[in-house]
């Protein structure tokens, strides 16, 4: 791959010297101007390319922030193979609005939000072509960390509904149709709630007859994550360790399926990162190499650009090896 040379720094001219009165005194800047609001200067462009060899697409984005940053401009596109634009969507975002603009379908979606009063925040989105979305109301409950909500569709079709908020989880209560007579509707109660125990998290997520009991224990060097999912009985146990700040190993085993997955990764500073796994539920195994944060943005990456070669290789047939790659490039204008 041929790194991109750097462009040659570009000299410009001295800016001209501030324009003097009628007096002969110097004008003060920004003074009987727009700019003495907004700062006028050109929006800085920031453009992300992406290529997927799997499916031979370029994923693209360009985006600036206007009048001083109160508001951000985005567009996103795709480039097929022929080179034919896919999948446009234009973004325009502020603090108090949102709006989504979906070129091929002619449609958009607009959310808004914002405080009413002191604890009290309003919260809309409306899907314009189709003429339906949502509102909410999230109030503040003995403080920010207790927050009631009510919300409902638009147009309303059930009671709204409601969501308890507090530091160990959330429960909402919402009207739901019976599977079996569509008349019939009946109140769902589900939600999260979470607990220390045993220098652990325990996890209880609830929704309708289905619940899924988990516990993560995490030290310096060993993690232990088991998990049940009742009334299925699905029992499956993570375990990761670490042998250095850069080797790690992280296994999984299903006891319903009898599956399992195993991943070794290896860190050689903060931009590169060697990985390497096979998972029986594919019966694939595979190595990779990135370059650049494998979470982080292409912002913070060597030279903005982050790439990732992958390696599969099927168990059973190993003629069907494929090399894969994704590199993705940012440029700031």
């Amino acid at each position: 791959m041929v790194e991109p040379k750097p462009e040659p720094p570009s000299i410009s001219a001295p800016p001209p010297p501030p324009l003097a009165a009628d007096d002969g005194a110097v004008a003060a800047p920004g003074v009987g101007s727009f700019g003495g609001f907004f700062k006028m200067d050109r929006p800085k462009l920031r453009v992300t390319s992406e290529y997927d060899s799997e499916s031979s697409v370029f994923f693209n984005k360009i985006s600036c922030k206007l009048l001083d940053n109160l508001a951000k401009l985005k567009l996103s596109f795709q480039n097929g193979n022929n080179g034919e634009v896919l999948e446009p969507h234009l973004y325009l975002k502020s603090k108090f609005f949102s709006l989504q603009y979906d070129v091929e379908e002619n449609d958009a979606l607009l959310n808004t939000s914002f405080e009413i009063a002191p604890g009290l925040q309003f919260r809309a989105a409306t899907e314009l072509k189709a003429r339906q979305g949502e509102v909410a109301m999230v109030a503040d409950l003995a403080g920010p960390a207790y927050k009631f909500e009510l919300s409902s569709a638009v147009p309303s079709i059930s009671m709204p509904r409601a969501t308890l908020k507090f530091p160990l989880g959330e429960i909402s209560l919402e009207e739901k149709d019976e599977e079996e007579e569509q008349q019939k509707r009946a109140l769902s109660l589900n939600g999260i709630v979470k607990s220390h125990i045993l220098n652990g998290v325990y996890t209880a997520r609830f929704s309708d007859e289905n619940l899924d009991l988990r516990y993560a224990y995490k030290d310096g060097e060993m993690t232990f994550i088991p998990s049940l999912s009742l009334p299925s009985n699905a029992l499956s146990i993570a375990f990761k360790r670490r042998f250095s700040p850069s080797d790690k190993l992280s296994y999984l085993y299903k006891f319903d399926t009898n599956s399992w997955s195993a991943v070794y990764k290896h860190r050689v500073g903060n931009d590169y990162k060697l990985k390497a796994g096979y998972d029986t539920d594919v019966r694939n195994g595979w190595a990779a190499l990135w370059v650049g944060n494998e979470d982080g943005k292409a912002k913070a990456a060597p030279m903005k650009m982050k790439v990732q070669i992958m390696l599969q290789v099927p168990q059973d047939n190993i003629k069907l090896t494929a090399l894969m790659f994704r590199v993705k490039k940012r440029w700031d204008f």
